[in-house]
Order: structure tokens, then C-alpha cells, then sequence
């Protein structure tokens, strides 16, 4: 049943019987034909059908819940299982939202020296997305914000304060100042990262707070797109301090602390709240307790 539930799953998630049936390797039929052995097992019809994918049944909709918690649990033990044989292994997948992909590293780094055996993806991801990877189990574990938005059923281990820089050219008159407030910055040619990112949530909050909110000029999903825009002269950001400190290092931009107030918001590891935790998730938040410590 399990590969059935698991096909079920790729169905909900993909929408389209086709897409699904490549999703799991195998072919239309036999995926259609594995959902209506589902739906004869649970003595339910679990999708509403016609000449395409027409979305779930109520009861559909109450299965799905259930097969995302019984296919996670059977991945982990499939982990415990694995871990027992040969030590801790496997690929582990972390959504993180782009402002903190500059630290990444500090974390994954003494992770990986720790257990060789395990490989890493990295994706950059927003926090909506990151939070709907876990849940439909495409994603392990994420790196968002703990404390702006509502997170859910999660569980979650603090990594840094995240604090805020406008960035400009060396060129820009504003370039020999030590600090600006964020009405100021407002009044800047300014390139943001796009409203479906936290982030930017996080900043619009604070400029209408200021009494300047205006849409930017640029937005983008990408944070290289606006440092790539600053450099070019024209135009100024507001990024996160880790991301400002980099492209600083070579006097490329000029970071200015931004105040009135200085806005700080906590950023932390998240996963699946599960019980026990997978082994490999579980050395993983001990290295967040551990980087938290470093900080």
C-alpha cells in the first residue's frame, strides 16, 4: 500500500495524471490503475475524474493528511533502519529563504566534516515554499524566519538574528554615512526582492511604518539581481547584514546601518515536528544548537 499512497501523494502535489506517473517512474495506466486499487482498499472514491485531473474528494482531501504522515514515518525508519546498518547516510534536502543563503555554509560545513556520508541539497526557496516542501515531504528541512510569520506544525531550533543594511554605490552621496533611518531610505531609487518574499514583507512593513512605502523601481526573487543593480550605480537596496557584508568585503558597495528603528528578526532551522526524529534530521538540529552557540 505504501507505493500506492506514494503515487496518491505525486498525483495531489502534481495535478495531472501524466506529470504524476513520470514523477514516480512509471507509466499512466499504472498509476490510474494503483489509485483505483487505493480507493477500492479504503472503500472510498478519492478523485473526482473526467477527461482530466479534477482535484480531490473531501475524502480524497482527508487520505492525503494521512499518507503524507504514514510515508513520512516509513521513510524514517527506513533512516533508523539505514543508520543501524551503516552509520548515519542519505541526502538531505533544506529549502532556504535567499537572505540566508550567505551563512549556509557555516552551518553545513561542520555538519557534512561531521558525517561524510551524507549529501546535501541546498535550494533557495521562499518561506511559503518552504513550509509546503515540508508538508508534501519534497523538502527535509528549511532555514526561514521563527518570529514574523505563523510557521505551523513545526519543529524549530534558532540560528541568528538577522538585521538590515541599505546598500549603495561608492559613488552615491549617501556613501560616507555611518547610519540612515529607513524614511530616508524610502526617499532612495530602490531595488527589492520580490513580495512573495518574507523579507520583502519584513522591509514594506517597516517603510510604511516610516510613513514612505512606494513600490521599488526593480524587484526581483533574486538577491544578486539587486546587488548586481546597485553596483550598476543607479540604483540602492536594502538586504540582510550577512548578505551586505560580503559584497562589501572588496569595496564593491558601501552597507549603512539602517535605524529608527534597528530591526532585527530571528531566522532558525525548521522541520517535520515527528517523534522520533529521523536520525539525520536529529544530528542536524544538534548542529543548529551548535551554531546558535557559536553566534
Amino acid at each position: 500500500m505504501i507505493d500506492k499512497l506514494q503515487m496518491f501523494i505525486a498525483l495531489a502535489k502534481e495535478r495531472h495524471f501524466g506529470r504524476a506517473a513520470e514523477a514516480c517512474g512509471v507509466t499512466q495506466p499504472s498509476l490510474s490503475s494503483a489509485i483505483r486499487q487505493l480507493e477500492e482498499q479504503l472503500g472510498v472514491q478519492l478523485v473526482h475524474r473526467g477527461s482530466r485531473f479534477q482535484g480531490l474528494t473531501p475524502e480524497g482531501k482527508r487520505v492525503l493528511e494521512r499518507a503524507l504522515r504514514i510515508v513520512g514515518d516509513v521513510r524514517a525508519l527506513k533512516d533508523e533502519m539505514r543508520v543501524a546498518r551503516s552509520g548515519l547516510s542519505g541526502h538531505l534536502r533544506i529549502g532556504v529563504i535567499p537572505t540566508a543563503l550567505p551563512m549556509v555554509a557555516e552551518l553545513t560545513r561542520p555538519f557534512l566534516a561531521r558525517h561524510p556520508n551524507v549529501t546535501l541539497s541546498v535550494l533557495s526557496r521562499n518561506s511559503t515554499e518552504i513550509l509546503t516542501g515540508i508538508e508534501s515531504l519534497d523538502l527535509d528541512a528549511g532555514i526561514t524566519y521563527l518570529d514574523n510569520e505563523p510557521l505551523g506544525r513545526v519543529s524549530q531550533a534558532p540560528l541568528y538574528a538577522e538585521f538590515y543594511r541599505f546598500i549603495c554605490s561608492p559613488a552615491s552621496e549617501l556613501a560616507g554615512r555611518d547610519r540612515i533611518s529607513w524614511s530616508e531610505a524610502a526617499a532612495q531609487p530602490l531595488c527589492l526582492l520580490s513580495q512573495d518574499m518574507q523579507n520583502r514583507r519584513i522591509i514594506d512593513q517597516n517603510l510604511a511604518a516610516a510613513g514612505n512605502l512606494r513600490r521599488p523601481g526593480v524587484e526581483s526573487n533574486s538577491s544578486i539581481v539587486l546587488v548586481s543593480h546597485v553596483l550598476s550605480g543607479d540604483w540602492c537596496s536594502i538586504v540582510s547584514k550577512r548578505l551586505a557584508d560580503i559584497f562589501a568585503t572588496g569595496g564593491q558597495i558601501v552597507p549603512i546601518a539602517l535605524v529608527e528603528p534597528e530591526v532585527e528578526h530571528l531566522v532558525g532551522l525548521i522541520c517535520a515536528r515527528r517523534e522520533p526524529q529521523t536520525p539525520i534530521i536529529a544530528a542536524l538540529m544538534d548542529e543548529a544548537q551548535r551554531f546558535r552557540a557559536r553566534q
